[in-house]
């Protein structure tokens, strides 16, 4: 896949490549003096500290415990400070910029409406706070010289009873920044099929939906999602590497679901640094990231939770390339991938990869062969 000789990217190329993001929450991307900032305001005393710095260690390392229950925990704090619509505006439009600033171009963000009507608000009022928050983020960062769109997915949470209200909550609202749809929480125990009236709804709308599915719990997850939910894209899928054998001698055989995602080209919303802390994987270079993107499956590359990853778009690619030597044309390969995957209409999907995305690698790699160029003529002159 790489040599010697392939362009593979600093980290300033990778942070000025235009990316696409389809797994990224924003209850898990909150700036910590933000989450001080709302707690004073509000009255919310829950914090375990108060400066931004020991905060945002805090979260890192609460989550880094190897298990999603715990790390699901953190999650108490960020929501409880996102309960008016001041705190949901700030949020997303603070989301929108960090992202731009970050070289995303594209991201869908998702969240849970339910779980931000603690202090009165109403479904509607959430779903319109944040919407107009992305749109204010989205003009931040054109002012600042970056572009972005933010499309939003409106999350259900698995061991709750509302996923029909929330799937028609996304739809009435699909024409005015909601995207899409999801269900999100611990996969044990609350299977995706316990939401089947809301995934038959969404059907007969022929609107989108992705489903959390093979990231803690394994194939029998990811089956369900496609086969009874009939799920456009697998939030993490991680665990469909347990359907795929390699041999000693390195030869590979996909088992008869793992060829079902491949085959029709099935969107994985791979989260590389989420999925260690979680035990989804145990390290970078482990990660089935490397294998999956060696047998052409729809993998993408996401950041899941930025706070409490402590991690970027950036961040997971450098991580990355550190790991499996990916080049210019890899992250190239993502990115496609995952704009191709993007719940918006095509014609958009195919305007973004054409004008921003390729053009952006384009420019990437001829200043990368100028670089090269440069070093070799400097190094032949010192060799005279």
């Amino acid at each position: 896949m790489t040599s010697q000789t392939a362009s593979v990217p600093s980290p300033d190329q990778i942070s000025r490549a235009p990316k696409v993001l389809l797994h990224d929450h924003l209850d898990g991307g909150l700036r910590p003096g933000t989450i001080i900032d709302i707690a004073r305001d509000t009255g919310y005393e829950g914090l375990p500290e108060t400066e931004a710095d020991k905060l945002g260690v805090w979260f890192r390392e609460a989550a880094d415990s190897g298990s999603l229950e715990r790390y699901l925990e953190t999650f108490a704090h960020t929501c409880a400070v996102m309960q008016t619509r001041d705190a949901l505006f700030r949020v997303a439009a603070e989301c929108a910029e960090d992202l731009a600033e970050d070289g995303v171009v594209y991201a869908e963000v998702r969240y849970a409406p339910e779980q931000h009507l603690e202090r009165g608000l109403t479904l509607e009022e959430v779903v319109e706070a944040v919407n107009e928050g992305f749109r204010e983020g989205e003009r931040r960062a054109r002012a600042n010289g970056h572009r972005i769109r933010v499309g939003a997915l409106l999350t259900a949470m698995r061991h709750a009873a509302r996923a029909l209200e929330i799937a028609e909550l996304a739809n009435s609202y699909r024409d005015s920044g909601v995207v899409g749809f999801d269900i999100a929480g611990a996969e044990a125990g609350f299977p995706p099929t316990r939401h089947l009236d809301a995934f038959e709804y969404l059907k007969r709308e022929n609107n989108h939906f992705t489903i959390h599915a093979g990231e803690a719990f394994g194939l029998p997850s990811i089956w369900q999602a496609l086969q009874w939910c009939g799920a456009d894209r697998l939030g993490h899928g991680v665990r469909i590497i347990d359907d795929i054998e390699v041999a000693e001698d390195g030869s590979v055989k996909l088992g008869r679901l793992a060829s079902y995602v491949r085959d029709k080209r099935i969107p994985l919303e791979m989260c590389p640094t989420s999925n260690l802390q979680t035990g989804a994987a145990t390290s970078y270079e482990d990660h089935p990231i490397g294998l999956l993107r060696k047998l052409h499956f729809r993998a993408t590359v996401n950041t899941d939770n930025r706070l409490m990853s402590g991690t970027s778009m950036s961040q997971e690619f450098e991580h990355l390339t550190k790991a499996f030597g990916y080049t210019l044309e890899d992250m190239l390969w993502f990115t496609v991938n995952a704009m191709k995957s993007a719940f918006i209409p095509f014609d958009e999907r195919l305007a973004m990869i054409n004008d921003v995305i390729k053009p952006g690698y384009a420019e990437l790699k001829s200043e990368w062969l100028f670089q090269q160029t440069a070093t070799t003529s400097g190094s032949a002159k010192a060799g005279n």
